[in-house]
């Protein structure tokens, strides 16, 4: 099948199949014409990953656990290198999410006090300016 009808039944545009391809994620081959041509079997691959990306997996992850899936909702073996690529992911998310936490904070932190202080415009005017 073409990138188009691939497109078309996996609800992912073009781009980010050509994209994928360019990662190593997906396969094409390429017709006489030079238009690339997909196996019925890149339909399950694309699902795949869009379920891994979903989940949070950058594509160089998902290029390492890519050949181990299973399904359309990929299964994954617990084989002990795939666990721990997924946990150090799984590591930089909640590294992310503590940052994230933090910053939230401190903006709302920021945001009552300005709210406290109140004031009419911003910068406040403290005189008369001349050129």
């Amino acid at each position: 099948m073409r990138i188009g009808e691939l497109a078309r039944l996996t609800g992912v545009n073009a781009h980010q199949l050509r994209y994928y391809e360019a990662q190593g994620l997906l396969e094409a081959e390429r017709g006489a014409n030079g238009y690339r041509e997909y196996a019925e079997s890149a339909v399950l691959r694309v699902r795949q990953i869009r379920h891994l990306l979903g989940a949070g997996l950058s594509s160089e992850d998902i290029a390492y656990v890519l050949p181990c899936a299973v399904g359309e909702v990929p299964e994954l073996p617990g084989c002990p290198e795939l666990l721990g690529a997924m946990r150090s992911r799984l590591r930089r998310l909640d590294d992310q999410m503590e940052r994230i936490a933090r910053s939230r904070e401190a903006l709302t932190a920021y945001i009552d006090a300005a709210d406290r202080m109140g004031g009419d415009s911003y910068p406040p005017l403290t005189g008369t300016v001349t050129r």
